[in-house]
């Protein structure tokens, strides 16, 4: 515990003591330091058994050079120690990224590690999301070329991460070319309209596996090239904004999709209309079959070459992240999201003194209509097929209701309601359809300039799972140092159980030092339709951040 302690010193003096560094000819350094820690405790109540280790943390720093021409990075990771809830092989240490990037004349060449992403992320889209433990990003060379005017193409190649190790047995190539119309048509130019039109190319390639199907002597034979294509344009004209996209993968035998031989398709399409006080959005999607790993044997979150965007609203209060989707990549889903917005304004009847903001979000998610009881493909097949227009059970809804408003210069509030199905068997794979009504009231108080006083009040009712919730904060900010935080999430349907916490928050320059003492909930932290389990704990967690 000791050593442990003396490395999270040294990070965060390290941090403190450094600052800014601008060299000349417009040159300068920056980066940042990360630091989340856990102190775990033994909680009977909770399940929690006493701790293996004193002290759990994940920890980043990075170092970035920049200049005219040429920029050059580093980052360091050190989870030797990781938080809970994290694949085992996250665990570790080292340098996992690496990057020098040169650029001339509409020339781009980066050699290391990098992130990118081809439209919508249906085929590629590397990463770090640090709260899921995500960074798939690819070790190899990049092109990007801008040097035509309207064009813009993008070459690149690499071997993925896959947290501390990069498999040479496969390797991932990819382009895109972007065309604007509206840099080659004066017509559109003089309407106002811009429109482009891209397509994207990815390629897999993996050595061969010895699979052989269960009661056989069959060895399966897997594909050791996999393409996928994608197609997406983008029209905008004044207050209007449309998207199509449409992808295509080939034959691809994995184990998200029991290793059956269907090929993969996604289709997106969206529109939104704004103008001053009203937006509205609603966007449709079709997948089928589109887990693609750079590893066919790999689950959980690891080693995903591409990404499903969620059309699932993204929530921040605690009872509403309760039941969060997870976007069914392999199996498909017929997925439908809707956001519309208007302000009443100032002085009207609904507006009043300060005007008012009434939001509406849904989300809507089937499955797909296969033709079994079940989408559960036989291995060796070529799966099961599915009418294209056809949806099968119910995955997940969401509709709610935010309204935003202003009473006086020193209250003002933010009320939500909720309706939500998920289906916990689809997503968690057991426990049935949930179904939940959430209220939240959101008060903040403004005392005077230097401080703020917040209350949310939360009620989850379902007469499903663990049944009722109950849960309130409070939380006093004084400008611009300091945040202090009294919370509690109560079980009151089946487990009788309290979830509280007490934290205070500092900010000084760039620094961020956040301590806070309490239980936390299992459930699963998601971000983007991407989901990962996290434990019950109870115990003191530290969060530290810098940058400059």
């Amino acid at each position: 515990m000791t050593k442990r302690l003396l490395l999270i010193c040294s990070l965060s003096a390290v941090a403190i003591s450094a600052g800014a560094i601008t060299l000349d000819d417009g040159m300068a350094l920056h980066g940042s330091v990360q630091l989340d820690g856990l102190v775990p405790q033994e909680d009977q109540a909770l399940g929690i058994a006493k701790p293996e280790d004193d002290i759990l943390f994940n920890s980043y720093a990075d170092l970035n050079f920049i200049s005219k021409y040429v920029d050059a990075g580093v980052r360091m990771e050190f989870m030797k120690w990781p938080m809970p809830g994290y694949e085992p092989d996250f665990a570790g240490w080292g340098v996992p990224h690496i990057y020098a990037k040169g650029r001339y004349n509409g020339f781009e060449l980066t050699v290391g590690d990098f992130y990118d992403q081809f439209g919508s992320g249906f085929i590629f889209r590397t990463y770090q999301e640090r709260s899921l433990g995500v960074d798939n990003a690819l070790r190899g060379g990049r092109l990007k070329v801008t040097a035509v005017p309207g064009l813009r193409i993008t070459a690149l190649g690499g071997v993925q991460r896959r947290y501390w190790d990069w498999e040479t047995s496969s390797v991932v190539y990819g382009g895109e070319a972007e065309v604007n119309f509206q840099d080659y048509a004066v017509a559109l130019r003089d309407k106002g309209i811009t429109w482009n039109l891209s397509a994207a190319y990815v390629l897999k390639t993996e050595d061969d596996e010895d699979i052989v199907m269960p009661g056989t002597d069959y060895r399966l034979n897997l594909p050791e090239r996999v393409s996928a294509w994608d197609i997406r344009s983008q029209f905008h004209k004044g207050n209007v904004s449309l998207t199509g996209e449409f992808a295509w993968k080939d034959q691809d035998p994995s184990f998200d999709n029991g290793f059956a031989y269907n090929r993969g398709t996604a289709v997106l399409l969206s529109g939104s209309y704004s103008r001053s006080g009203l937006s509205a959005m609603i966007q449709a999607k079709r997948s089928e079959n589109m887990s693609f790993r750079s590893q066919r044997s790999m689950n959980g979150t690891s080693a995903m070459i591409n990404n499903m965007p969620a059309f699932n609203y993204t929530h921040t209060y605690a009872l509403a992240t309760t039941y969060t989707y997870a976007t069914q990549a392999a199996a498909g889903e017929w997925a439908f999201q809707g956001a519309f917005s208007y302000k009443f304004n100032r002085g009207s009847a609904l507006g009043g003194r300060y005007g008012t903001k009434v939001t509406l979000n849904l989300s809507y998610i089937r499955g797909l209509d296969y033709d079994g009881p079940a989408p559960d493909p036989i291995m060796g097949s070529n799966g099961r097929s599915t009418s294209f227009f056809g949806m099968g059970q119910a995955y997940y809804h969401d509709i709610n209701l935010i309204i935003d408003k202003k009473w006086n210069n020193t209250l003002s509030q933010t009320f939500m309601y909720m309706n939500q199905m998920y289906n916990k068997t689809v997503v968690e794979g057991h426990g049935g359809n949930i179904h939940s009504n959430i209220f939240v009231l959101d008060s903040k108080f403004k005392i005077n300039k230097r401080y703020t006083l917040r209350n949310e009040l939360q009620y989850l009712h379902t007469p499903d799972d663990d049944g009722d919730w109950l849960y309130g904060l409070l939380e006093l900010s004084v400008a611009p140092y300091m945040m202090v935080t009294v919370s509690d999430m109560w079980n009151t349907g089946v487990t009788d159980t309290h979830y509280y916490s007490f934290g205070v928050t500092g900010n000084y320059g760039s620094n961020r030092l956040q301590v806070a003492y309490g239980r936390t909930r299992a459930g699963y932290n998601c971000s983007g339709g991407v989901c990962r389990f996290v434990p019950a704990t109870r115990g003191l967690t530290v969060s530290y951040s810098y940058t400059f």
